[in-house]
């Protein structure tokens, strides 16, 4: 791969924000707007802030809760300090934020108001303050020094700037291509999470990545509505820095959404492109497409050449209002789609397209415009990236996906077993995903090494494959294939909607769930079939990706 010049990241930053130094930046949705010389102040304010605390290049500031502009500009004032941003995930356990703030070694930690009520300062001991995400105030301090800074920042800031900041003032940290960033947490579906470290180039490579794909759709002045925490990198990369990057408007959400505030959003806002999970996407079309066309005598007229051509078309055309109607392209990711509501989606022309990533590329892996998207596959190898299939017959024998490149983090922070694990010596990161490619060069994902499954006669077993088709049976919300000895097991939470529906009560469920294996079995090899299934009496518990956390329920019992 040939050697690619790598600019500062906050060099562009800055840069960015002065040329676009009038124009709206990001929004509270419904409740106010920060310009991009709103941001220019805010960093202004922290970096005085973190000077007169003697917070250094390379210290780490902790960031935790939903996603909010303050949140934002907060993130911009760290990296173009120099300081090391540690994005914390609100949905994690008050415990586990707590460990990741002092694994960290966290000086500060800004906070949403929502998590605040639930954490505790005295089991952050080493932090010097902490700072309320919802409006800059001083939650606690535990230094007269962070207290008698935090009240001077203000002071401090008008002696240096009595006219305000203005555009040529900024003179941000020029970062050096394998300088530490970011240490991201990951959400843990496989075990517990770990300290992610990203370096400068990884975001300036994600970043470059999207102008090479959106730059000629995505114009200043679009807008975009973030639905994904900014905390993970999916939602970080493709609905927050590449947008602020691009002058495209960014509405937060600010809360968790109902249906209809979130159709309000997308109707208010129009977003120029949509960055999903599979979550999403999927209880869209069962809720609001699929009632509608799986009558018998509309599966009758959608089979009819000409009548078939005019109902499709209304059904993307109504899907496509419903989010916002003014897409480019639907972007889905972080999971693997329902093959049955991916086919859908392609016969009725719906513009989408299935990327693939992980946090240790912060994110993307491969990518395909929906113009050439293949059904099925998850797009092909990405810009200033190396990806192969660890496989003797990589078109027809799964394998690990292996990446390497500028994406790639530098390890996983104060654990050099686990990098040892995943970054081979000769800098192949391994994704624990297996997967084929064809000759075009698409990925096709088949599950996670972590998860593949050995039947009784050796074969490879890859419950992903099992869980799609089960979870297109009758009543069924969410499932897991586990494995007790020889035998495979599904783990099924129902409907509770639609069990409530049809009335059943527990043994009218159980005969329903023992139909669906046996309609399940006959689609699924011999040795992959279904011995029984377990009715789960609450949902799955999952990261903030809305991933099953399945390694909880490998020793469930039946």
């Amino acid at each position: 791969m040939n050697q690619v010049k790598v600019p500062s990241y906050n060099q562009i930053v800055q840069e960015c924000i002065q040329k676009y130094w009038e124009c709206d930046s990001m929004s509270d949705y419904g409740l106010f707007t920060f310009k991009y010389k709103d941001v220019a102040e805010i960093i202004e304010k922290f970096h005085i802030l973190y000077e007169s605390l003697g917070i250094k290049k390379g210290d780490k500031i902790a960031l935790c809760g939903r996603n909010l502009s303050r949140w934002g500009a907060a993130f911009y004032s760290i990296i173009t300090y120099g300081a090391v941003a540690v994005p914390i995930l609100h949905e994690f356990h008050p415990s586990q934020v707590h460990d990741i703030v002092n694994h960290s070694e966290s000086k500060l930690l800004l906070v949403g108001d929502k998590v605040w009520p639930f954490l505790s300062a005295s089991e952050m001991p080493n932090l010097e303050g902490i700072i309320s995400l919802a409006d800059y105030s001083v939650y606690h301090s535990n230094t007269d020094k962070f207290a008698d800074a935090f009240a001077t920042m203000d002071r401090k800031y008008e002696q240096k700037y009595p006219d305000g900041v203005q555009p040529s003032d900024l003179h941000y940290h020029i970062d050096e291509p394998d300088e530490l960033a970011i240490i991201n947490y990951t959400s843990g579906t496989t075990s517990n999470s770990k300290g992610v470290m990203l370096p400068y180039r990884a975001l300036w490579s994600n970043y470059d990545f999207a102008v090479h794909v959106l730059g000629d759709v995505i114009k200043p002045g679009d807008k975009v509505l973030s639905m994904l925490p900014m905390a993970h990198m999916y939602g970080m990369a493709f609905e927050f820095t590449f947008e602020f990057l691009s002058c495209v408007h960014i509405h937060f959400l600010t809360k968790m959404a109902s249906p209809t505030i979130l159709m309000q959003a997308l109707a208010d806002v129009k977003p120029v492109v949509l960055i999903v999970v599979p979550l999403i996407i999927e209880k869209v079309v069962r809720k609001a497409v699929l009632p509608k066309i799986q009558t018998p005598k509309m599966r009758i007229l959608m089979k009819t050449p000409i009548i078939g051509r005019i109902i499709k078309h209304k059904v993307c055309e109504g899907l496509t209002k419903a989010l916002g109607g003014n897409f480019y392209e639907v972007i889905i990711g972080g999971a693997a789609l329902n093959q049955e509501i991916e086919k859908l989606l392609h016969d009725i022309g719906f513009r989408y397209t299935v990327g693939y990533g992980a946090t240790e590329c912060a994110p993307i892996i491969t990518y395909e415009d929906y113009h050439k998207t293949v059904l099925g596959s998850c797009g092909k190898n990405v810009i200033h990236q190396e990806l192969k299939i660890d496989s003797a017959d990589p078109s027809k024998i799964p394998g690990e996906i292996l990446t390497r490149g500028l994406n790639v983090m530098l390890g996983y922070y104060k654990n050099p077993e686990a990098t040892e694990a995943t970054l081979d010596k000769e800098g192949w990161y391994h994704t624990g995903d297996l997967g084929i490619m064809d000759k075009k060069g698409n990925v096709f994902i088949k599950g996670r090494c972590k998860n593949m499954l050995l039947g009784a006669n050796g074969q490879n077993i890859y419950p992903e494959e099992i869980e799609d088709k089960l979870s297109n049976m009758r009543m069924v919300a969410e499932c897991v294939v586990i494995q007790k000895g020889e035998k495979l097991y599904g783990l099924v939470y129902p409907d509770p909607d639609q069990v409530q529906a049809a009335k059943l009560n527990e043994e009218a469920l159980v005969e329903l769930m023992e139909q669906n294996r046996k309609d399940v079995n006959p689609l699924l090899p011999s040795y992959a079939q279904l011995a029984g299934i377990k009715i789960m009496k609450e949902e799955f518990e999952k990261t903030p990706k809305k991933s099953i956390k399945r390694f909880l329920y490998a020793n469930e019992e039946i």
